[in-house]
């Protein structure tokens, strides 16, 4: 048996709770920022709407991140949701600290936010509130301007694997 929770309920296994989390299957993207010291960019996998009217996301980043605070400092950001062929740059902007964007071309966003070659949309926010939950912060991005890649379908990160969508009946 468990022992009980701060409220009463159970207490959950840290590694069962993640297996768990670990079947819920989201997309990838890159939050990215031009600051005074270059560009700086982390990956999530926790891009969430939270409004249409007025339209507003959510991300949830790690306490940990060392390139939050950089982008956090600027007051905006733009998600590049990648594609599924993008796993390189997953890969490049899932590590920490380090020059991510050298060798690689962006263009700029109308907010001045790197946007990502090849990936299947972009949504560029101003920073609307930043609330610490647990050990993540959620950061809530006013949407500013947003647009549709040439990507194709998204990457998505399900069960500690990056994989692509199928298709399943017609639009």
């Amino acid at each position: 048996m468990m022992p009980a929770g701060p409220l009463g309920g159970a207490a959950v296994d840290p590694a069962t709770f993640r297996r768990a989390l670990g079947r819920v299957p989201t997309s990838v993207s890159v939050i990215a920022a031009g600051t005074r010291e270059g560009p700086a960019g982390l990956v999530v996998g926790s891009l969430v709407s939270i409004s249409l009217v007025p339209p507003l996301i959510g991300i949830f980043v790690s306490e940990s991140s060392t390139s939050w605070p950089r982008i956090e400092a600027t007051g905006t950001f733009t998600a590049n949701v990648l594609a599924h062929g993008q796993h390189e740059l997953c890969a490049r902007f899932a590590r920490p600290g380090g020059a991510k964007f050298t060798g690689l071309t962006w263009l700029t966003s109308p907010l001045g936010n790197p946007l990502l070659p090849g990936v299947t949309g972009w949504i560029d926010c101003t920073l609307r509130d930043v609330l610490r939950i647990g050990d993540h912060s959620l950061a809530v991005g006013q949407v500013e301007s947003a647009g549709e890649g040439n990507g194709g379908p998204p990457l998505v990160h399900h069960e500690g694997l990056l994989r692509a969508l199928a298709p399943y009946g017609e639009r």
